[in-house]
């Protein structure tokens, strides 16, 4: 019998030096996209697709993230004596329950795989989610869902997966598809961050895994890979060598990588667009842009 998936490891130990000076106090998942902090998209995700553990992999100075999911009884007798009841509702999602979130830290950044391996011993014996917070999707249904939808039809381990431009392949983990069935695909291989030309599809992974116990035990060996770390990919990889079943996952969705200014950015204008209560100011101002943009050319 397949085990439910339950348990989501949440790697945001990086630096954030790209979003320097703003993340010199402020961790980078705790920046806002519209009015919400991105760590908040991935735990909506997490529970949509049935998550009821959460683990943070972080690092010294991320203390503004654990305090995030506290309960602020101040702020909410400030909100409840003010009749604030929609602002109060909107709290009350951001509040974890007692014991459903770990913290454990990562004190060398030694990679990807080795940040999932830090949180080796909440693990049972049993598979888990890993979702990387940089990666946003925009989706109907979450992402994380759809995979565990799919996951209950092939078991083993599963990544999402894109198809990207022929010139950004190399800057992403690379599937080698050993059989295309649409939304699913096996796996033959995977490749981390192929040198141009050398990559086997354009079909790339992108922050969302649910994986097998087997994955944590391959990470045990902590074997370095690319760029001198412990590679997630690796450990994923060596499930197909094994025999052991690996997957990739085409979601439906719009992915925006949080992770650059640019895709930032243009993650804000998108989910900005989709809220009605921005849609018409921000579509109109940006129309002017354009528009002015235009006549400047």
């Amino acid at each position: 019998m397949k085990r439910k998936v339950t348990k989501a490891i949440f790697p945001v130990a990086g630096l954030g030096t790209r979003f320097l000076p703003a993340t010199k106090s402020i961790p980078k998942e705790i920046m806002t996209l519209v009015d919400r902090p991105l760590i908040q998209y991935a735990i909506d995700e997490a529970r949509a697709a049935g998550i009821k553990e959460f683990i943070f992999v972080t690092s010294r100075g991320k203390s503004a993230l654990e305090d995030y999911f506290d309960h602020s009884p101040v702020l909410e007798q400030e909100l409840r004596k003010k009749g604030k009841d929609e602002l109060l509702e909107t709290l009350k999602n951001t509040n974890m329950d007692s014991g459903a979130i770990a913290y454990i830290r990562q004190h060398k950044a030694l990679g990807l795989g080795h940040a999932v391996w830090c949180a080796r011993r909440l693990m049972q014996n049993e598979p888990f989610a890993v979702i990387l917070p940089d990666d946003v999707i925009a989706a109907e249904k979450p992402c994380l869902q759809q995979m565990v939808e799919a996951y209950e039809e092939t078991g083993g381990s599963m990544v999402a997966a894109m198809e990207v431009p022929k010139d950004k392949v190399s800057a992403y983990g690379v599937l080698d598809v050993k059989e295309d069935m649409g939304s699913i695909v096996s796996v033959n291989g995977m490749v981390e961050k192929p040198a141009p030309g050398t990559e086997p599809s354009n079909l790339a992974v992108i922050g969302r895994y649910i994986l097998s116990p087997n994955v944590m035990r391959n990470l045990n060996k902590k074997k370095t890979g690319a760029g001198g770390e412990i590679q997630l990919t690796d450990a994923i990889a060596e499930e197909i060598n094994q025999d052991r079943g690996v997957y990739g996952f085409r979601f439906r969705g719009q992915r925006y990588d949080c992770g650059s200014k640019a895709g930032f950015l243009q993650a804000t204008v998108a989910f900005g667009l989709a809220r009605e209560d921005l849609r018409d100011e921000l579509g109109a101002y940006l129309d002017e842009m354009v528009a002015s943009r235009r006549a400047a050319e």
